[in-house]
């Protein structure tokens, strides 16, 4: 601020009280429009004079009108002017379907769908006329392979990586009291496993690039710090995080402001200082090299399943770790794919828009590798994407997928409102912010009921929609029984979407490997992340 701006307001200040002292005191229209007009002279001879903001210069005053309707505009669209199905990420109609099964109230639509079923992309799904009831004993899945000797008995549908420090400390508590009382897992996320975490539920504990509770002073992964942790009771499995769909291949920082003594005790970082969780891990950079670190976490872990979660990016790259597990014979006992379209954290608005393989594609895609390789009755898939539906559990199946995670709709569960303001610390519902007086807002006890009630309720409608479809396990869905309308009108099931490739195929000789495939399977290699050009005709 300039000498003469500080000067003008320092007028301005002892100016204003002066007018609100008289209006008060010789209280009269005359007066009362002297304060106003006196107002709109000053503010109308800072805008003039000394505004930086060229609509302030050129429409003194008046300008303020339309930065006030921009700052509200938001909230207008949300509550007044969008349609049911018209908003992005989640529309009014997905949302207020979680809040309804969240608070055990009535989810059932009458009068007809709102959405228009011939549009082109309109997904739905083929029922039978010989309808069933999906068996109890199918509805959980058991997640360890061969080298696994604690395997897990997993739901469904369960709650995506997100850590504390991105979320509250009640919005945590919250999440894992509800993962204990619906029967499913909840994942820390990378931010580490905290104090928060530990209210009973099932535990996935997500190893990161920055190894948060389990690192050296310099950044490097601590082994027996691992080992502590990872060998209580309540930890069921490991995931590696290699990337996510927010933002793949994109490290983050968390400001030394923001590094309280609590966030950087469970994260084994130094108070003053920025957090780095840098793009790459540093313990790995071959395909091999990520095996031997899940064997290594594995063994840390007294036997407990350990897997990776990627989202899908160079294709080539996931089929050089597939041939990595046939050369070592090195297997994980699962793999999370995420969704372009998920992510709970804030991201460079590039990555979030451009980057990566939309989370069908990409399920599809790993099962069709593992299918391929002959490896996919020794790996569980997890499909890690936007899920606010039972339909949205029964596609992911159907692709491939054997356990489904959600997280925003979970966030959504605890009274989310959807105002985007994750990466402002001024959520207004205290969930995403370590704002104290914010957090302590969400009442735990309340609030991890209705966790627990849209868990089971979304997955109850799943198992209604497979039942619906004559099936009586999740395990028989197939993508035939999807379907997408296209542009020319017609129902095009997902097999022609997402075509499946033949058992062991990539395992024998290339004329019969898909003219599609072909091209990244010269490109893998089991030895590197690089390509493989030395593999590829050179034209």
């Amino acid at each position: 601020m300039t000498f003469m701006q500080k000067l003008f307001w320092i007028i301005a200040l002892l100016v204003f009280p002066t007018t609100v002292y008289l209006a008060n005191n010789l209280w009269s229209p005359a007066h009362v429009i002297s304060v106003i007009l006196g107002l709109y002279v000053i503010v109308g001879i800072y805008d003039l004079r000394f505004s930086p903001h060229t609509l302030n210069r050129l429409y003194p005053v008046a300008a303020y009108i339309r930065y006030a309707l921009e700052f509200i505009r938001p909230e207008i669209r949300q509550y007044f002017i969008a349609g049911d199905t018209e908003e992005l990420p989640f529309n009014r109609e997905q949302r207020d379907l979680v809040y309804r099964r969240a608070q055990g109230l009535d989810d059932t639509q009458p009068f007809g769908t709102e959405h228009e079923i011939t549009a082109t992309g309109w997904l739905g799904a083929a029922h039978s006329i010989a309808p069933t009831v999906v068996r109890e004993e199918t509805k959980r899945v058991l997640i360890g392979g061969e080298q696994c000797s604690q395997p897990y008995s997993a739901a469904r549908l369960n709650c995506s990586a997100m850590s504390f420090g991105a979320l509250s400390a009640n919005a945590i508590m919250a999440i894992n009291k509800g993962a204990k009382l619906g029967g499913f897992y909840h994942n820390t996320g990378e931010g580490g496993f905290s104090p928060y975490h530990k209210q009973g539920g099932d535990i996935v504990w997500q190893i990161g690039t920055g190894y948060f509770g389990c690192r050296t002073s310099d950044g490097g992964f601590d082994p027996e710090a691992f080992r502590k942790s990872a060998c209580l009771e309540q930890v069921k499995m490991i995931e590696i995080k290699i990337s996510q769909g927010a933002k793949p291949s994109h490290g983050g920082v968390l400001p030394a402001a923001k590094v309280s003594e609590e966030i950087a005790r469970i994260r084994l970082v130094d108070m003053g200082k920025d957090v780095i969780s840098p793009p790459a891990h540093r313990e790995f950079n071959t395909p091999a090299g990520l095996l031997e670190f899940v064997v290594k976490l594995r063994e840390l872990s007294g036997g407990k399943p350990v897997g990776f979660k990627l989202c899908i990016g160079r294709k080539y790259e996931f089929l050089a770790i597939c041939k990595a597990m046939l050369k070592t014979g090195i297997t994980p006992d699962f793999i999370t794919v995420d969704g372009a379209e998920g992510g709970t954290g804030a991201a460079p608005v590039e990555f979030t828009n451009r980057l990566g393989v939309p989370c069908l594609e990409g399920t599809s895609f790993v099962h069709n590798c593992l299918v391929g390789m002959g490896l996919r009755d020794r790996i569980r898939i997890i499909s890690s994407g936007k899920t606010a539906t039972g339909f949205d559990i029964v596609t992911k199946l159907a692709v491939g997928a054997d356990v489904v995670n959600a997280a925003r709709t979970m966030m959504l569960s605890l009274g989310c409102i959807q105002s985007q303001s994750c990466n402002t610390n001024k959520c207004p519902t205290g969930i995403a912010t370590q704002d104290p007086n914010r957090g302590k807002a969400l009442d735990v006890e309340s609030r991890h009921k209705r966790v627990a009630s849209f868990q089971q309720r979304t997955l109850h409608s799943a198992f209604d929609l497979i039942g619906a479809m004559g099936l009586d396990d999740p395990d028989t869905l197939f993508p035939h029984l999807i379907w997408r309308r296209s542009a020319e009108g017609v129902n095009q099931h997902f097999d022609d979407v997402f075509p499946l490739l033949a058992s062991d195929v990539l395992l024998g000789d290339e004329e019969n490997i898909p003219r599609d495939w072909i091209q990244d399977w010269r490109l893998a290699s089991a030895d590197s992340f690089a390509p493989n050009l030395d593999a590829v005709p050179q034209t």
